[in-house]
């Protein structure tokens, strides 16, 4: 079959722009004589159709806006700067307050340094001219002790003379020494033996520290039938220079016996508890036993 049969035969509307423009010519020309009469009923509907209107303008003139930035920013992008330039004026205004503080820091801290390097200098200054006189010193200490030497600052502002005249003096006094000896050591010697003497007789007449004690002794009897009494009596009979008695009392020991408790006060160079131990245990009859209970010093 050819293409001349087939589309003989083929159902195709070869006139449908025809008939389309001929439809809209019909609704137009109702339109215009149908537009008198529904007038007043469509003066809301002609606001809406202005309102949809303008916001159709509005939205292609933002359309259009648009497509410039676009345009503008694959171009080269100056929009771009411009926002930095912005952004730049609008954060010097804040770090000028920073800028001027960290200046003000910067200055003080100049001026700090400037005077540490002032008393740094004057630090050297001072150690090299006292390096220079020591020197000196090794050298030639006669020279210099001759020479009057000028004050010496320290660091801390306060000026120490130095004691070069001293030093003049005491050699002055060294060679004025006779070795030979006379009147002079002589007074000097006997005024020394004069004041040893006075020493002594002062020290002999202040009253020596005597040391005493305090002891509290134990005497056991031999059983409950002996006498306390007598035996505390026979106690007391003990007499020596430097030994004082005290106060006593009866403590019972068990089984119906007790013993003396007995106090006493002691010069540690003329008594001792031996001494006291020998004493008392001579009354046999009365005294079995003597124990310490206790030893303290006055």
């Amino acid at each position: 079959m050819s293409a001349v049969d087939f589309l003989a035969q083929e159902k195709i509307w070869f006139d449908k722009p025809r008939y389309d423009e001929a439809e809209r010519r019909f609704y137009e020309h109702m339109n215009c004589h149908l537009q008198p009469a529904l007038a007043p009923k469509d003066v809301g509907a002609n606001s809406i159709l202005q309102d949809i209107a303008r916001a159709r303008e509005n939205i292609q003139k933002s359309l259009a806006g648009m497509k410039t930035t676009l345009c503008n920013r694959g171009s080269g992008q100056p929009s771009m700067s411009q926002q930095s330039q912005l952004s730049t004026t609008n954060t010097s205004s804040s770090s000028t307050a920073d800028q001027g503080e960290l200046i003000s820091r910067i200055k003080s801290l100049e001026q700090e340094n400037q005077s540490l390097h002032k008393v740094v200098d004057n630090l050297r200054a001072e150690l090299s001219k006292l390096e220079c006189r020591v020197a000196v010193l090794e050298k030639s200490p006669a020279a210099v002790t001759s020479a009057p030497t000028p004050a010496v600052p320290y660091t801390n502002g306060t000026t120490v003379q130095q004691t070069s005249s001293a030093l003049v003096k005491e050699e002055e006094e060294e060679e004025d020494i006779d070795l030979f000896g006379s009147d002079e050591d002589e007074e000097a010697e006997k005024l020394k033996e004069q004041r040893l003497k006075e020493y002594a007789e002062r020290k002999a007449k202040k009253p020596a520290v005597i040391a005493k004690s305090s002891i509290l002794l134990d005497v056991k009897p031999w059983d409950d039938e002996t006498d306390m009494a007598k035996l505390e009596e026979c106690v007391r009979s003990v007499q020596a220079e430097g030994l004082l008695w005290g106060t006593s009392k009866l403590v019972p020991v068990g089984y119906g016996i007790k013993k003396l408790q007995i106090a006493c006060v002691v010069e540690d160079d003329k008594v001792g508890t031996d001494m006291l131990e020998e004493e008392i245990t001579k009354f046999e009859d009365y005294v079995q036993s003597v124990d310490v209970a206790a030893f303290n010093k006055i």
